[in-house]
Parts: C-alpha cells; sequence; structure tokens
C-alpha cells in the first residue's frame, strides 16, 4: 500500500464529493465540519478548487449522470466487490428519467441522444451507422468530437477504429464520412453543423 493511501483520511471521497457540489444538502454540514477540523481534508479540497472550477462552464446535464446511470453502475460496482449497492436517492421533484430510444435520422443513421445544450448549441449524442451508411458532407459550426466505439468508420482519407478520437476544428469540413462495417460512435457537436 502506498503512503499516499496510508494517510489519507476516511473522510477523503466525502471531502471531493463535497468540492463537486455531490452531497445532499442534508451532507453539507457535516461535511463542512469535517473538513474544519481536518487538516488533510482542507488541503485536499484546495488541491480541488482549481479543477473542479474548470466544469464549471460545463452544461449540467453533461456533468450528473442520470438516476438510472448510477443505478446501473451502483449495481455493476456491487456485483464485483460483492457489496450491497449503494444507490443514488431520488432527487425530488425530477420526473424519472428513461433511456432515450434509437431514432432513424436518415437511411442506415440512427441516433440516441444523450444530452443538449440549448444555449451553446450543442449535442452530444450516440451515433450508430449501419453497414455501408454514409454521412451527408458538411461544415462543423463549432468544435466536432467524435469517439468510436465499434466497428471501423471513414472520415476522408483517415480510418477510426475502436478506440480512436476525432477533433474537428470549427469552420473545417468533412467531405465523406461512411462505414463499411457499420459502427457506433459518441459525437459531441453543434447543433448548427451546415450540410452541403
Amino acid at each position: 500500500m502506498s503512503t499516499f493511501h496510508k494517510n489519507r483520511c476516511e473522510q477523503s471521497e466525502v471531502t471531493c464529493a463535497y468540492a463537486a457540489q455531490a452531497l445532499t444538502a442534508s451532507e453539507v454540514a457535516a461535511a463542512e465540519a469535517h473538513i474544519a477540523a481536518c487538516p488533510e481534508c482542507r488541503r485536499e479540497l484546495e488541491s480541488l478548487r482549481p479543477v473542479v472550477g474548470r466544469f464549471v462552464s460545463w452544461p449540467t446535464d453533461v456533468l450528473r449522470p442520470t438516476t438510472s446511470l448510477q443505478a446501473r453502475l451502483a449495481r455493476r460496482i456491487a456485483e464485483a466487490t460483492g457489496k450491497e449497492p449503494v444507490l443514488p436517492p431520488a432527487r425530488p421533484g425530477k420526473q424519472a428519467w428513461s433511456e432515450p430510444e434509437w431514432e432513424e435520422v436518415a437511411p442506415g443513421i440512427e441516433c440516441k441522444l444523450l444530452a443538449t445544450d440549448a444555449e451553446r448549441h450543442r449535442v452530444s449524442m450516440l451515433v450508430r451507422l449501419a453497414p455501408g451508411a454514409s454521412y451527408p458532407a458538411h461544415t462543423h459550426a463549432g468544435v466536432e468530437e467524435l469517439h468510436l466505439l465499434d466497428g471501423e468508420l471513414w472520415i476522408d482519407e483517415k480510418k477510426l477504429v475502436p478506440g480512436d478520437y476525432n477533433y474537428g476544428a470549427p469552420g473545417a469540413g468533412d467531405e465523406r464520412v461512411w462505414s463499411e462495417t457499420g459502427c457506433t460512435c459518441v459525437l459531441i457537436t453543434s447543433t448548427e453543423d451546415i450540410l452541403h
């Protein structure tokens, strides 16, 4: 075991959750009292503040996983560790989230919307191309980020395989996007891209 873990306070996870503003209102007072009394947790909180500060401009629906995703992760962790799952509390006043459906947006292309940021004209989604399907030529209105999960995808002359990441700069264009094998990717892009 490393020295870092030996000297780490048992409440460090609570400190991390406090820094990320992930505690419930009833947990905040106890966390603040502990942090005030614990030098290790005060140092940890100070080291986390710049990191958390960078998240401020992120849309909250991207930062906080849905209750159903948290529950699925808790069950998988419990299964792997042999412990009881720690399920997320129900969010009062929030409608239960349901898994979005795949929607066919063009022949051979399906999307599953994950999150939208209407203010910044951004969207994140899963995109699935059938074998032989192609996406129309387009110009990026903003940054486009693509992470290939399975299959193969060609973007112009560049072949992506599972695990590959592609960055598309604002104003850049993709003339040909297609998949011979079919593929699934995570796509974060502008809702104002220009199709040709």
